[in-house]
């Protein structure tokens, strides 16, 4: 196929394609005039990755932007059914590309971000050969469960002597099963016993599973025993912007950074562009996941805030996984530690996180996964 850029003259336009790449892993950023409809797909037989973009037409060579990696061959692109354009990436293995679009912020446009990476780094990032589906099947959306605190970090200790590390865990794993029995979800627990876990260990745990959402539980606990309510917390600005700056400091440990692109060897500019890319991505959609699961938690228990909160919480810094800090209850109020320790009540807050994440993903669910194709 050749490059083309006839099209209707009232089609959006690509006017450029940025790239970063390192030996099995690539970003590719489109940038466009205006909110694009897509669909992408992998074949096989040769490796190949295609990328239908609904009534577009071209104002860049996109074969001049191939990412400097071992993954991506040659890219191409020919317009389709008149008014359309497909991309395709000839891959030199079979790989799992992402892809998602950005809204405009700061001095961006819209963009339509596609992430791909290689069989082999994914088979490195589990330790072992990948669990990853073929790249033409369809995959499960994976959610990434954290019970707060553990082992000698107890948590808060409630009324009557009820544990936060203990009840957040049983409160886990109920959402741990009804995910499993609800089709389309895979989800991976941080622990699933009473031990300690560093933070970042946390956050290191859900990116190497791949999760496209990650939620931590806790209970509160406030000196005044009569505080109660359930809350959720996204990453704040001033968070992302510490959390930006620690891994331009240390590029060279960030091999798997940013849907695999690492940032070593790239100048602070372009490190901190692509950062800016992902970070803003991520909180986005952290904030709109815990809308939904607020909305659901308000018809089992009293709101503390009514509205998805943001903080600078460690836990909730990786730059490329939404994520969610869930405060269930306040441990310290003698009504809701009681409800803590009780199974049915328990059993609603999972269902109702559970609830909250369906609805996020019926409108959110990456393509290529059974999710969306159950929902569309």
């Amino acid at each position: 196929m050749l490059l083309s850029g006839i099209a209707s003259a009232d089609s959006t336009r690509i006017t450029g394609l940025r790239t970063a790449a390192d030996k099995d892993r690539s970003r590719l950023v489109f940038d466009v005039g205006g909110p694009v409809e897509h669909q992408i797909f992998t074949l096989e037989n040769p490796s190949r990755i295609v990328i239908d973009i609904e009534d577009v037409s071209v104002d860049t060579d996109l074969r001049e932007a191939v990412p400097d990696s071992d993954l991506i061959r040659r890219i191409r692109s020919a317009t389709r059914n008149g008014d359309d354009l497909r991309v395709v990436l000839d891959l030199t293995e079979s790989a799992r590309p992402k892809s998602f679009v950005l809204a405009p912020a700061a001095d961006y446009g819209h963009r339509l971000v596609v992430d791909v990476v290689g069989g082999k780094a994914r088979a490195a990032g589990s330790g072992g050969e990948s669990n990853q589906p073929k790249a033409d099947e369809p995959r499960d959306l994976v959610i990434a469960i954290d019970p707060g605190h553990g082992g000698h970090d107890p948590g808060a200790v409630g009324h009557g002597g009820v544990n936060e590390k203990l009840v957040v865990l049983q409160i886990a794993r109920r959402l741990n099963d009804l995910l499993e029995q609800t089709p389309g979800f895979k989800p991976v627990m941080t622990r699933n016993s009473d031990v300690y876990l560093p933070l970042r260990e946390r956050m290191r745990r859900a990116r190497e599973a791949d999760a496209d959402l990650f939620i931590s539980l806790h209970a509160d606990a406030f000196r005044d025993a009569r505080a109660r309510g359930s809350s959720v917390y996204a990453l704040s600005t001033n968070g992302a912007s510490s959390e930006a700056a620690k891994w331009i400091a240390n590029r060279e440990n960030s091999a798997d950074l940013l849907g695999g692109v690492s940032l070593e060897g790239k100048d602070e500019m372009v490190a901190s562009v692509l950062l800016d890319l992902s970070q803003r991505a991520t909180i986005e959609s952290s904030l709109t996941a815990g809308e939904h699961i607020l909305d659901q938690l308000g018809s089992v228990n009293r709101l503390h805030k009514h509205s998805v909160q943001q903080a600078g919480f460690v836990v909730l810094k990786a730059p490329d996984v939404p994520s969610l800090l869930v405060e269930t209850a306040f441990i310290s109020n003698p009504q809701e530690a009681r409800n803590l320790r009780s199974s049915a009540h328990q059993q609603k807050l999972a269902r109702a996180m559970r609830d909250g994440i369906k609805a996020y993903f019926e409108t959110a669910a990456p393509r290529g996964t059974r999710f969306y194709a159950q929902n569309h």
